[in-house]
């Protein structure tokens, strides 16, 4: 009976220590995941900042050089290529 309940101990304790193990690798994979997502997402934000800059700076220059912007419809678009 002693020797059950010692290796019952020992058993418990081992599984244990197994899930531990497996929490702190699950929580150490958030925090990378987490970390990863950030960098992500400030990545994003600055390219749509840069976007955002350069589509500013084509305006400008096309208005420096009196280009007014040109938004064609499919219907002019085909109009313009049957002429």
């Amino acid at each position: 009976m002693r020797q059950t309940t010692a290796l019952n101990k020992y058993l418990n304790v081992r599984s244990f220590m197994k899930l531990r193990g497996v929490q702190t690798l699950l929580q150490q994979m958030q925090d990378k995941f987490q970390t990863m997502s950030d960098q992500i997402i400030g990545r994003i934000d600055e390219m749509s900042t840069r976007i955002d800059d350069l589509e500013k700076n084509i305006a400008d220059l096309m208005t420096q050089a009196g280009v007014e912007e040109i938004e064609a419809t499919p219907e002019k678009a085909k109009e313009g290529q049957g002429s």
